[in-house]
């Protein structure tokens, strides 16, 4: 008997007004898979994101997590199974607010936390800090902390929710080339470890696909083009197609870059 997904998405389309978004999108995750979603500005990954948080309603199709479909079962309860990283959380955060009250605030599913935390509630948050390589941070205030460091409080405050998955969208957007490799290999090590919940990682770039990640989505205009293993979908017609430009992948050490053949008339 296999396993059960730990997410599946079955026919999903969502339609507005005369604007077809997402169509016939169908992916299954399977509990061994961490999985990066892949495609240019456009191709649909944050609408496809809204659908699996539950903030955006499909038009038509079935999104199941852990066995449970939206629609069929309370939609709430299911959301907390799935954690989410992104900018706009990072955005509504409180620049007075400790590191530690920020890692609290996720059991609560609170932006600037406001209650009075537990003594069980600063354990967790503490062992959560260890489990992020963020001890030193603890009461550390999030206006001084550094964007890499503030992805990681994230990651901890989406993780003490005990989520089945957890969504990383573009999560080194605004790093530097030193601090986004850093963040990388904190990820690396994340999806490695025993308690490490299924990772999906959203990004444009397939140079911050870790070796971690096993599978690869890839939009475009809504669809997908290609879903599978990374060896085999990490290739120069896949992404050529995806991005309308020549490219060519190059791999160095189970790591992935791309090379772009642009045609141009000036000269530089």
């Amino acid at each position: 008997m296999s396993p059960r997904p730990v997410l599946e998405v079955r026919a999903l389309g969502i339609r507005r007004g005369e604007t077809s978004i997402l169509a016939n999108v169908s992916w299954r995750v399977q509990p061994s898979e961490h999985w990066a979603i892949l495609g240019a500005n456009g191709s649909g990954k944050t609408s496809l994101l809204g659908a699996l948080t539950g903030y955006l309603s499909p038009t038509e199709g079935e999104i199941s997590v852990l066995g449970q479909t939206y629609g069929q079962s309370d939609w709430r309860e299911l959301r907390k199974k799935i954690g989410l990283v992104s900018s706009s959380i990072r955005q509504m955060m409180a620049d007075e607010e400790r590191a530690l009250d920020t890692i609290i605030s996720g059991k609560y599913a609170m932006i600037d936390f406001w209650g009075k935390s537990t003594d069980i509630d600063r354990a967790g948050a503490r062992r959560i800090l260890a489990q992020i390589e963020c001890s030193h941070l603890a009461e550390r205030r999030w206006g001084v902390l550094s964007q890499g460091e503030r992805q990681r409080v994230l990651i901890g405050r989406a993780l003490i929710a005990k989520p089945r998955l957890l969504i990383l969208d573009e999560p080194c957007a605004g790093l530097d080339p030193a601090a986004r490799e850093q963040f990388l290999e904190f990820v690396q090590r994340l999806g490695g470890s025993d308690k490490s919940p299924t990772l999906i990682l959203v990004t444009h770039h397939i140079e911050e696909i870790m070796p971690i990640f096993s599978h690869v989505l890839v939009l475009k205009a809504g669809q997908v083009i290609a879903a599978g293993r990374k060896k085999v979908i990490l290739n120069g017609n896949v992404l050529s197609g995806a991005f309308d430009t020549k490219m060519k992948v190059v791999k160095s050490n189970d790591r992935y870059s791309l090379r772009a053949s642009l045609r141009s008339n000036v000269v530089i």
